[in-house]
């Protein structure tokens, strides 16, 4: 099997990996971040993450922990062999001669080179799980949303965004604060990864390290991942949020602006709890899942 197969066959798996362990974390984040600021002496309709989960499930049940899922489970495959795929061949174009070592500042340009790829596909994939499934019964009790439409599915989603709301380019609304957390944040990822596991393993060779060493990598590297781009994944969910016809925000800078305006450094880090929560064991999942994926194949 050839490297480009190997990548594919591993990242899927890790992805798939990722998102079970990871979902139920994200929806809660989504549900913080996507809530609209309460009126002057009215409370929040979440107090917490923990209030966010006790709602959920009174609400919807266990089920509503993994509502949206379908939309990412559908794209894992495609979304996370396009994220070890690209970084693959990257790795493969900076090596001085095959299987050399790869520097931790040549792993950072492997993450930003295939964080641009995964922006593609995480974009549309995002808008339908967070605006439309995920963020939906939040929405619905805004007094300041409007008439909300109920979908049943991401493939509603999907003909809804085509048919009312631009058609493909609906689609890919929050491009631009998606690259602006996907280049940076995986970067990031793959730096602190490869720095870690060359510290634990005592230098460049980490072929000897195992699953503990793994976990621990991925862990905090997608630990960093939050700690870097968190603001700026909360500016990509309100702009996928914000309703189409009248909009809310005119743009990320906008949307930037007024959050910081009306919320202050606050309402940049709503739902970070939840999101930091889900990086540890989610990461560490997805980088163990495809560490031991990859060497099982050779």
């Amino acid at each position: 099997m050839g490297d480009v197969a190997k990548d594919l066959t591993s990242g899927t798996i890790g992805g798939v990996a990722q998102l079970i362990v990871g979902h139920p974390f994200d929806t809660i984040k989504v549900k913080l971040q996507s809530q609209h600021a309460p009126l002057l002496g009215q409370p929040p309709k979440y107090a917490g993450a923990m209030d966010a989960v006790k709602q959920t499930l009174a609400a919807e049940g266990p089920r509503g922990l993994y509502k949206g899922m379908g939309a990412p489970l559908a794209t894992v495959a495609a979304f996370n062999a396009v994220l070890f795929t690209v970084r693959g061949q990257m790795e493969a174009l900076l090596r001085s001669e095959p299987g050399a070592t790869l520097t931790v500042g040549q792993q950072v340009i492997c993450g930003a080179g295939a964080g641009v790829a995964v922006s593609f596909l995480a974009c549309p994939t995002e808008l339908i799980k967070c605006s439309r499934l995920q963020a939906q019964s939040v929405l619905a009790d805004s007094a300041s949303a409007g008439v909300v439409v109920k979908y049943g599915g991401p493939m509603d989603v999907a003909r809804h965004v085509l048919r009312s709301e631009g058609g493909i380019r609906g689609l890919f609304k929050g491009m631009v604060p998606t690259l602006a957390r996907e280049v940076p944040g995986n970067a990031v990822v793959f730096g602190v990864y490869e720095a870690l596991k060359q510290y634990m393993a005592g230098g460049p060779d980490t072929s000897k390290l195992g699953r503990g060493s793994f976990i621990v990598a991925g862990g905090l590297a997608g630990a960093a991942f939050w700690l870097t781009v968190y603001p700026t994944d909360v500016i990509k969910s309100v702009i996928q949020v914000d309703d189409y016809k009248n909009p809310k925000y005119t743009g990320s800078i906008n949307a930037f602006r007024r959050i910081f305006a009306s919320e202050s450094l606050k309402g940049l880090y709503k739902g970070f709890g939840p999101a930091m929560a889900r990086s540890i064991p989610a990461n560490a999942a997805c980088f163990l899942a495809y560490e031991m994926t990859r060497s099982s194949l050779g």
